[in-house]
């Protein structure tokens, strides 16, 4: 029972993220238009490939950058599933490793299919436009590792 919640959460924070990648870059066709407005400025759909890791955070179109960040979110998740696995993990915390770790596999798979990670989303407010793009899976990393750092990780007795 605990890991189902865990691969449950996983399942549905991926999923989430490849649809929505696949919805906006392909269906709705941002890639060709170079962004679309949504909520404008509040929220904009705006094609961006990210090579790196988090707002463009060392950045690296080599192969090997590629390999190194695709193992490294891997590894990530191998210790996160690892690290719930052995602790008594509360059910927030389970949705909280799940979101982060499907999240990552869904940048992971942008990686392997294309590269780079597909990122779309852009938010501006009150005269500040911000030149940073993020996609679902980034949300759901950031939403996870909150999680993991902010709920208790044993249940009460």
């Amino acid at each position: 029972m605990r890991l189902s919640l865990l691969f449950w959460a996983t399942f549905w924070a991926f999923l989430c993220d490849q649809v929505s990648k696949y919805l906006v870059v392909h269906w709705m066709g941002v890639a060709q238009r170079g962004s679309i407005d949504v909520l404008p400025p509040l929220l904009t759909f705006r094609y961006g490939e990210n090579r790196g890791i988090n707002f463009g955070l060392l950045q690296g179109d080599t192969d090997i950058a590629r390999w190194i960040l695709i193992g490294l979110s891997v590894l990530i998740c191998v210790i996160v599933i690892g690290w719930l696995y052995r602790t008594r993990a509360s059910r927030w915390m389970l949705i909280s490793g799940g979101f982060l770790i499907g999240g990552a596999l869904g940048n992971v798979v942008d990686r392997l299919l294309y590269g780079y990670v597909l990122d779309f989303l852009n938010m501006s407010y009150c005269g500040f436009d911000n030149p940073y793009v993020f996609n679902v899976a980034d949300i759901f990393i950031f939403a996870g590792a909150a999680g993991l750092i902010l709920l208790d990780t044993k249940k009460p007795t």
